[in-house]
């Protein structure tokens, strides 16, 4: 079983910055990949960004060129940089691990942008 924990939501103006991180701990297999989704009232949880254990990374195509996704392998660390945020980048983010037959998600951070 692996357990996240996620930080570093709030509020920011349109234009803004935040860093959202999440630390995993527990059962961590070697090979795994861990992401970022993120739901907003009335829709469905989508993928934001989502990066490997070997370092490849995968971006919706509304997080190409603002947001980006890195780890630190040492701390089971992934974070998210966001920037030039938009109104509709409100959402909870759910920081999500996943390594083969196994997946777990974090409680989620709200990310509130104000136009």
């Amino acid at each position: 079983q692996v357990q996240l924990v996620e930080s570093g939501g709030g509020l920011v103006q349109a234009g803004g910055s935040l860093r959202l991180s999440c630390a995993a701990s527990g059962s961590i297999a070697s090979i795994n990949v861990m992401g970022w989704y993120r739901q907003s009232p009335g829709k469905q949880r989508e993928l934001v960004a989502a990066i490997s254990s070997g370092g490849s990374t995968n971006y919706a195509d509304s997080a190409k060129g603002r947001f980006t996704i890195s780890r630190d392998g040492a701390k089971n660390t992934v974070y998210l940089q966001m920037n030039s945020l938009k109104a509709e980048d409100t959402a909870v983010y759910y920081c999500n691990y996943r390594q083969l037959a196994s997946s777990s998600w974090g409680q989620g951070t709200q990310v509130t942008v104000s136009s």
